[in-house]
């Protein structure tokens, strides 16, 4: 089975947040979040893919996962990116 990693964005009181999680069904658990369904953090807000990477091995996406959640300069560098050609 397939896990990915993916980070999510939306955009409140002029400043633009951003969750990271992962799932092995990217599209139901964009669906779950956007539908306040999701993570208690995401209620409430419409949210908007903007990184995805694919993993072999849950732990291995696990462990990525909590990298890229504890790495804020890689997490703001990722938005950037995205702002700047969206």
């Amino acid at each position: 089975m397939k896990y990915v990693v993916y980070l999510i964005i939306t955009s409140a009181k002029n400043k633009t947040i951003s969750y990271v999680g992962y799932t092995n069904n990217i599209e139901k658990r964009l669906k779950l979040h956007n539908s306040n369904k999701g993570a208690k953090f995401t209620k409430g807000k419409k949210w908007k893919l903007i990184y995805s990477r694919k993993y072999k091995s849950k732990i291995k996406a696990m462990q990525e996962e909590y990298k890229l959640k504890k790495n804020y300069k890689l997490r703001k560098l990722i938005k950037n990116k995205f702002l700047q050609y969206a």
